[in-house]
């Protein structure tokens, strides 16, 4: 959550590793983001992505939203005067890879659910806890998302079935 550009008529998106392994390309990621943010109409945009480890995603976790350990995506965002929509969406690719295994989902298929989830709650969209999250019109949402954008690599198609709903963290 550092300096920022003013954001012009286009989105503009940066991932940054800083070290953390992952998966899925920065430049892939950060087409799950604009293809979201274009999906929502969401017009100029300045939204980071940044790639953290389970400890630093635990301390962001504590201090912002007053949670115990690491999850796996958290957002911040809001519009500038102007509309804008200005993001940031911390993603920790070990707390997906958990999750990844214990759904029974690809890795990069929950690393870019993450980074679609992560968008929508930056534009504004929420969602209930608990069993009600799967069914709420942003979740939704996401899978249609997601779907489209997997579409496009035929090799990481989601499965058919509903993605369950990953842990209770509101995000």
């Amino acid at each position: 959550m550092g300096a920022r550009r003013r954001p012009t008529g286009a989105a503009q998106v940066s991932v940054q590793a800083d070290g953390v392994r992952s998966p899925v390309a920065p430049s892939r990621i950060a087409e799950a983001v604009r293809e979201t943010l274009r999906a929502e109409r969401a017009g100029a945009a300045l939204v980071s992505v940044t790639l953290l480890s389970p400890r630093a995603m635990a301390t962001l976790n504590r201090r912002h939203l007053a949670h115990a350990g690491p999850t796996d995506v958290i957002s911040f965002g809001f519009r500038d005067p102007a509309g804008a929509v200005i993001g940031d969406v911390y993603l920790c690719p070990a707390v997906a890879a958990e999750n990844a295994k214990r759904f029974a989902r690809p890795v990069r298929e929950e690393i870019l659910r993450l980074a679609v989830h992560g968008t929508l709650h930056v534009l504004g969209h929420d969602h209930p806890d608990g069993e009600l999250r799967m069914r709420s019109p942003m979740w939704r949402r996401q899978e249609r998302l997601l779907a489209r954008l997997l579409s496009r690599r035929p090799a990481q198609r989601p499965a058919s079935r509903p993605a369950p709903a990953t842990p209770a963290t509101k995000r």
